[in-house]
């Protein structure tokens, strides 16, 4: 099996390129999502580390973002609670489909947090600050401070890019994105 792993900033796109894979996707931020909605381990953590802004489970976006802007160290406590919760997902979502010929990492932090094995294939998605931009202004829930904030946990985007076996240029066109898929594809069949 061959791990790919989809890098880039926020709002370029990582999540829509991984799934024109077409194999198994692991994606943290809808894991991340699924803990705050069902895990009482990790409602737990919160609630004890963040006790003035964790209130009831599930844990709810608008309480940790309270929590974030108040306090941007609260952002590092809410990350070293929940990464390895991802971790081990991950994990399992390996074990699950080791039988497939990919599994495709939809993981912003996934170089930050050394979950890159030496055989891991990098694609880095490419987009245009300007188009980024635009497109995180239509996200809903999405506050320019707070994603300021997560930046600040990245690698530089430039130093992501060094480290990527590829580059997919995002213009947000679905045949081009499709195109430049489908040849890298071809690519790593060529060498594997």
């Amino acid at each position: 099996m061959i791990r790919i792993a989809v890098l880039g900033d926020i709002g370029s796109g990582k999540s829509y390129v991984a799934k024109q894979f077409g194999y198994p996707v692991f994606s943290a931020d809808a894991e991340v999502v699924k803990l705050y909605r069902k895990s009482r381990k990790c409602y737990n953590k919160l609630k004890k580390t963040l006790p003035n802004y964790i209130t009831s489970f599930p844990v709810k976006k608008s309480e940790l973002l309270k929590a974030i802007m108040v306090n941007r160290y609260n952002l590092k406590k809410i990350v070293r609670i929940v990464h390895p919760e991802v971790r081990t997902s991950m994990n399992k979502f390996i074990k699950k489909n080791k039988n497939k010929k990919f599994v495709i990492l939809d993981i912003p932090l996934f170089l930050e947090n050394k979950m890159n094995k030496q055989n891991d294939i990098l694609i880095f998605i490419d987009a245009k600050k300007k188009e980024i931009n635009k497109r995180l202004r239509k996200r809903n829930n999405k506050n320019l401070k707070i994603i300021k904030k997560f930046k600040k946990l990245q690698l530089p985007v430039e130093f992501k890019k060094k480290q990527s076996d590829f580059s997919i240029k995002n213009n947000f066109r679905n045949n081009f994105t499709k195109k430049s898929v489908r040849k890298i594809l071809e690519k790593i069949l060529l060498y594997a």
